[in-house]
């Protein structure tokens, strides 16, 4: 009934005869186990038209005869009417209201999980609308109440539960069509805007409100605040969740999670430290805490691991963890402050008026998170650690202990098939005392038990309680369930565990793993197979695995063979950075063909190295890559490695750099540069002060990078290196223009240009040209500009480097605008865009679409304009290039001003002067003085405006641009006291 009419029996559909036939089967199914008189049944299927003989036993007859076929539905001839009996599970609706009341009872019972998988079942049962198929006023008309209301209970008890796992997307797939039917449900629209908002489609939320809007001003009502509030954040924001899905199953620890519940709901409250030993479950705990007070804070749910107690990876820093909430907070990378009391002041300051939880996993200290707590009042934060705090202010302490005898055994039996459980209550309450009560021992217990179904449960049992000594500080009660685990392993697995635990980064793919246990894939694939079916090893994607803290600490102190070193050095370090060597050279050949002459000569080899077939897999690999490579750059210096070490830096530069990583290609160098010093004048030493200085000019450190840049020519020319000068060369120029000396950029960029035609390296003659061309636009020599640009481009079309290729058509375009060309100017900026959206380049992305808005605004569509200034922004935010944000927002000024939209344009000068002030940016510094200036002027401001005029002249003279001259000339045309009282020579 919960959709077309039909029955079924064995598979097989079943006829149910005419269509008055059916209305018959309808009404006694409406009324099932109620009796029904013929004279109400032509009624209710005859209402117009009685027939004028008695039709109603015919069709009971002949509706005997289906109900036969299945022999669980009977039709009894009552003293009042005839009375439909059904069998169990034979009516669907019924089945659904079971369904329901079944859920609701186990939501009752705070299982969850049972819950979701009773009400999907429940919806299951739903094939379209109810008796979709029938006329409903001939079965009973206004008397005939559909369950569509349960059926909306019933998705929107599902959505809240799947909300709380992250399934954004079914909670958006299910409810939109639902709501489409019931657009009166406010309930709906909410959940819908929620799926919305925390899938990031704000718009699809904002649409969702305004339609609710329209619906409930038919019935002249308002919208609720709920809906208010969720419009509010659609149009802020919108809530983000980086939590980690909750544990299934969760082991029922109900008094700590109602005390976390309680303290987040008090006022004076900002967090609770949850504390205990390894392996007791804190973070599987703060996450279920955190997912269960989902709805008391929406504006976000952050976590952020801080490693303190783990091995072979160095603790978050306060300073990195904030740059991570800041960013989660939708702090753009380039705005992010340098020094860490800045970032905690932003911090808080974005909190500030916001219900937002954070999760602080593995904290060392109180130290470790003192900044990252809180202030805002309806703010919360829950902290673990191994260590007890001494209770911050506002905070409370929750010691999880050990599992109870009775918990520890639900665990247990959750885990392994309960047909072996059959009369072992006290075999199993041995197990969870040989197991300490930690959740992550039980859990390898049952692991373990179940890999041998042949073991009676009393052996479990009695392995875990013997008493085996394995390292001197240990617990037994804390190590037996794994000691039990490892002493099962066969020797390479053993082998293959420890090398897991003592490897550098966070975890390992398959390859990785073999080149540190010396074999072949096939063979690690086995090993890191059987560690993960026992437990000893999570999964974390396909292939990719890793250790949880207490196993990675067991693998670091179990003594292994004699002959084996008790730590990762030797020639096992050597394998697997040789293989991380050759491999990251390879995808980076493979993602950036065109700079071939770049890389570092790798004389490493690697029976391992994994080889690409084409770029996505290339830069596929490096993503998955990319936080081991940076650790093991660290690990590869750390442990005397310096050829490792600074090849790896030198080779990700350009992947860190295209996919915005600018924090990581800056520490690597630096870390590489350290190393490579001790040999100063090696290649690898010139090589690493190359790409550094490329690093720090990117990140705004211009000082810093002209230094490191000059440092570098003169190895270059000692080594008889002309393309490591000429690249050097352009390095120089790039930062000299940007600190405001335009002729020592040009001869730069000259004297490298005479290089690259010498030796014949047309990557080198086109970057120089292009670069060129950039100075030469900056110098208001448009056409010059335009030419160099499109000889650039030629080149680079030639040579195919569609990377370099589209920044010189996007240069184009930009000259060409100048020069009134704007439908060739558009053309070349959508080709540079498209050039750059299929190479994955974020940057010149952003360069293109800022530059079609500037295209739109000359030709007179400022819509158009600003709609591609803020898609521009949005593309260049994950990027942190302060240089990209700041011409970004000068660009959207001009637009802005054009509008006539003052407050937009104020903010958009602002944002751009600061970030011109921070990276000494002289000539984007007076561009945006000269956009506040216009401003103002425009406001009738001219007090303001008049400061701004000079120094906005002040700024173009230190930069030497030929802007200075115009700004001159338009002051003087002007008739308010923004008109300069004199004219002073012109200084460049």
């Amino acid at each position: 009934m919960l959709g077309p009419f039909e029955a079924w029996h064995n598979g097989s559909k079943v006829a149910l005869g005419d269509r008055q036939q059916r209305f018959v089967l309808v009404v006694l199914l409406l009324n099932a186990g109620r009796p029904v008189s013929t004279e109400r049944l032509v009624e209710i299927v005859w209402p117009n038209q009685r027939p004028t003989t008695n039709l109603v036993p015919g069709y009971i007859s002949k509706i005997r005869s289906v109900l036969r076929q299945g022999g669980d539905a009977t039709i009894e001839n009552g003293q009042t009417g005839y009375v439909l009996h059904l069998g169990s599970d034979t009516l669907d609706i019924e089945r659904f209201s079971e369904l329901k009341e079944a859920a609701a009872s186990a939501q009752r019972a705070g299982d969850h999980e049972r819950a979701s998988d009773l009400l999907e079942e429940a919806i299951d049962r739903w094939r379209g609308d109810f008796l979709e198929d029938l006329d409903i006023d001939r079965v009973g008309g206004p008397d005939v109440v559909p369950p569509d209301e349960s059926l909306i209970d019933v998705v929107s008890d599902l959505a809240e539960l799947k909300l709380a796992d992250g399934n954004h997307r079914w909670v958006r797939d299910k409810v939109r069509p639902l709501l489409r039917k019931h657009p009166e449900n406010n309930h709906l629209a909410g959940l819908l805007m929620r799926a919305l908002i925390a899938d990031g489609d704000r718009v699809g939320a904002i649409q969702v409100y305004h339609d609710a809007v329209d619906e409930l001003g038919r019935f002249g009502m308002n919208p609720p605040a709920a809906l208010r509030e969720l419009a509010r954040l659609a149009h802020h924001e919108g809530m983000k969740n980086t939590l980690p899905p909750r544990a299934k199953p969760f082991t029922d620890r109900t008094e700590p999670l109602r005390a976390v519940a309680s303290l987040a709901a008090q006022s004076a409250a900002r967090l609770v430290w949850v504390s205990g030993p390894p392996g007791v479950g804190k973070t599987t705990f703060a996450v279920e805490a955190a997912h269960s007070m989902a709805g008391r804070f929406a504006d976000g749910l952050f976590f952020v691991p801080l490693n303190g107690f783990t091995l072979n990876v160095e603790p978050v820093t306060p300073a990195d963890a904030l740059a991570v909430l800041l960013r989660d907070l939708g702090v753009p990378a380039e705005r992010i402050p340098k020094a860490t009391s800045e970032r905690a002041a932003l911090y808080q300051q974005r909190l500030a008026g916001t219900r937002t939880l954070v999760v602080l996993d593995n904290a060392a200290s109180d130290e470790h998170v003192r900044q990252l707590l809180p202030d805002a009042p309806d703010c919360f934060a829950v902290v673990t650690s191994r260590r007890v705090s001494d209770l911050l202010d506002g905070g409370t302490q929750i010691r999880l202990a050990p599992f109870s005898a009775g918990d520890g055994a639900a665990q247990f039996r959750t885990l392994v098939d309960s047909r072996r459980l059959d009369h072992a209550t006290p075999e199993i309450e041995r197990i969870v005392t040989g197991c300490g009560g930690l959740p992550l021992n039980i859990r390898l217990a049952a692991a373990q038990f179940s890999r041998h179904p042949t073991w009676p449960i009393s052996h479990l049992a009695t392995l875990l309680e013997e008493k085996v000594p394995w390292r001197a500080d240990a617990d037994s009660a804390d190590v037996s369930a794994i000691l039990v685990s490892y002493r099962h392993l066969d020797d390479d697995q053993q082998a293959m565990f420890r090398l897991c635990g003592l490897a550098p980064g966070a975890d390992l793919d398959v390859r990785a793993a073999a080149a540190l246990a010396d074999c072949t894939v096939a063979r690690a694939r086995v090993l890191l197979d059987g560690l993960h079916s026992v437990g000893m090893l999570e999964e974390q994607a396909p292939e990719r695995y890793y250790l949880l803290d207490p196993l990675k600490e067991f693998a670091r102190s179990v003594p292994p063979p004699a002959e084996q070193p008790a730590d990762l050095s030797g020639a096992a370090l050597d394998r697997l950075l040789d293989f991380f060597l050759v491999t990251t050279h390879a995808a980076i050949a493979t993602a950036y063909p065109f700079a071939s002459d770049q890389l570092p000569v790798v004389v490493r080899s690697s029976e391992l190295e994994r080889k690409f077939d084409d770029r996505d897999a290339a830069l596929g690999w490096l993503a998955a890559e990319r936080a081991n490579l940076v650790t093991i750059i660290g690990y590869a210096a750390a442990h005397d490695r310096p050829e490792h070490t600074w090849q790896l830096a030198v080779l990700l530069w350009r992947f860190l750099y295209t996919t915005g990583r600018l924090q990581d290609w800056l520490e690597t160098l630096s870390i590489a540069r350290d190393i490579t010093a001790r040999r100063p004048d090696s290649r690898g030493f010139a090589q690493v002060l190359l790409r550094l200085s490329a690093a720090y000019w990117q990140t705004g450190h211009l000082n810093e990078a002209l230094e490191v840049a000059a440092q570098a020519l003169p190895k270059w020319v000692a080594l008889g290196d002309d393309l490591g000068q000429a690249d050097t060369l352009c390095a120089i120029a790039a930062v000299s223009a940007d600190l405001g000396d335009p002729d020592e950029a040009i001869a730069h960029l000259q004297a490298a240009l005479d290089k690259y035609v010498e030796i014949g390296d047309r990557r080198g003659q086109a970057n120089a040209l292009s670069l060129l061309g950039h100075q030469n636009y900056q110098q208001a020599e448009y056409a010059l500009a335009a030419e160099q640009q499109q000889a650039a481009a030629d080149l680079l079309e030639v040579i195919g480097n569609y990377q370099g290729l589209a920044h010189a058509l996007d240069n184009l375009g930009s000259a060409q605008q100048h020069l009134g060309e704007l439908d060739d100017a558009m053309e070349n900026h959508q080709r540079a865009y498209s050039l750059a959206d299929e190479l994955g380049d974020l940057a010149v992305a952003a360069y293109a679409v800022g530059n079609m808005g500037n295209v739109h605004r000359r030709q007179g569509r400022l819509h158009a304009a600003m709609e591609s200034h803020q898609r521009a922004l949005k593309l260049a935010e994950p990027l942190g290039d302060p240089n990209l944000t700041t011409l970004l927002r000068l660009d959207q000024g001009d637009t802005c001003l054009a509008r006539r939209d003052f407050t937009g344009a104020v903010r958009s000068w602002r944002a751009a002067e600061d970030l011109a002030g921070e990276t000494g940016d002289v000539g984007k510094l007076a561009l945006a003085q000269l956009g506040l200036a216009r401003t103002m002027h425009e406001q009738g401001r001219h007090e303001d405006a008049t400061a701004h005029w000079g120094r906005a002249e002040s700024a173009f003279a230190e930069a030497r641009m030929p802007q200075l001259s115009a700004v001159r000339k338009e002051r003087e045309q002007l008739t308010c006291s923004c008109r300069p009282p004199s004219t002073p020579p012109l200084a460049y």
